[in-house]
């Protein structure tokens, strides 16, 4: 039986890209060779590379705005590096929303001053902060869209005289925004785009290039450019599975017919957290995200019950992060409504057994 998959990563994929991608493994074009035993380098691999960058640029409304996408690895972890490596030279600013904007604040402060102008530390991360003061005079600020852990996500997006520089990971694709407003724009794939092992950048050649020190090779984002994400070996079936599953979201209508079934899904398990007197939401109302919302039990004496619902049920990836508790329900793009209908259905019968 096929489950229902609320993981928050590695994410759900559509059952149509499961099925092509699982055929390429085993004859990839026709070449009688598997698409992971293909060199990077050959005709075939080379136009997927180039597939998958346009469709990127062309999903978020960036063609011919002066932005490059690049496919690498290392994750949004490597990004919180060569983001700092490759724009920090005085002083940046970091709003910090939780554990990933904390690792990014590490890594940045190894290339110069780290001026934190808002965090939600106080109240463990369960608020968006706001009214926080951008000073002047900063090569970039950084921002989280969405917390994976905590379950929130920003709404509203400061609009300053610096670079935005933003950790898209686990809300990539999922949402319409003016994505010219932000200069580099980074997401792991594995939260809401393809398996692990490949990391998208979308960056404007125009912030590059303005920092003194030398910069490794294999960090330089202008190298990484110039070699077209192929600097080195690059992930070839995670670029090939992100490719088609860009692809599948153009067909379905690209990031407003997305953003119109996560709204929906959203406001169908918010509803039941919000309705049911069992359950509490554990972010702040107006910071709730649409991708991973965190809830908890009111009475922990009904946990072994309910985890056995929805077990049997064929819900998969529900328990939270361990430093937050509860539960987590993370309703990435190609999750079915009907899958959070199976999760609000096992909630809606254990009030009833209550």
């Amino acid at each position: 039986m096929k489950k229902h998959n609320f993981s928050a990563g590695p994410c759900i994929l559509p059952q149509e890209v499961l099925l092509q991608a699982s055929g390429a493994v085993m004859d990839f074009n026709g070449s009688g060779l598997s698409l992971i035993e293909i060199s990077h380098r050959s005709k075939d691999f080379v136009a997927v590379m180039e597939k998958a960058q346009a469709l990127a640029l062309e999903l978020l409304g960036l063609e011919d705005q002066g932005y490059k996408a690049l496919f690498l690895q290392g994750g949004a972890s490597l990004q919180f590096v060569m983001a700092a490596y490759n724009l920090l030279e005085t002083k940046a600013g970091y709003l910090n929303t939780g554990t990933w904007s904390n690792n990014a604040i590490k890594e940045a402060k190894l290339f110069g001053e780290v001026l934190e102008v808002g965090s939600s530390k106080d109240e463990n991360f369960r608020y968006i902060p706001k009214g926080y003061a951008v000073p002047s005079g900063l090569d970039y600020l950084h921002l989280t869209s969405n917390n994976t852990i905590f379950g929130t996500q920003i709404k509203k997006f400061p609009k300053i005289d610096a670079p935005v520089v933003c950790d898209m990971s686990s809300d990539i694709f999922s949402r319409q925004l003016d994505f010219s407003d932000f200069d580099l724009i980074y997401a792991g794939a594995q939260k809401n785009m393809g398996p692990a092992g490949a990391t998208l950048v979308v960056v404007k050649e125009s912030i590059l290039g303005k920092v003194t020190r030398a910069i490794p090779s294999i960090l330089d984002y202008r190298v990484q450019i110039a070699k077209e994400s192929m600097f080195n070996t690059p992930s070839v079936f995670a670029v090939y599975v992100s490719m088609l599953t860009l692809d599948w979201l153009k067909k379905l209508g690209g990031i407003s017919a997305i953003e119109t079934l996560n709204e929906k899904k959203a406001k169908l398990l918010y509803s039941e957290i919000d309705l049911n007197p069992l359950f509490e939401g554990y972010a702040n109302t107006e910071d709730r995200s649409n991708m991973n919302a965190t809830f908890n039990l009111a009475d922990d004496k009904l946990k072994d019950n309910f985890d056995n619902m929805w077990k049997e049920a064929g819900v998969v990836g529900l328990n939270g992060h361990r430093s937050v508790g509860g539960y987590r329900a993370s309703m990435y793009n190609a999750l079915p409504l009907e899958s959070v209908g199976i999760l609000v259905d096992v909630m809606s019968e254990l009030e009833r057994k209550a």
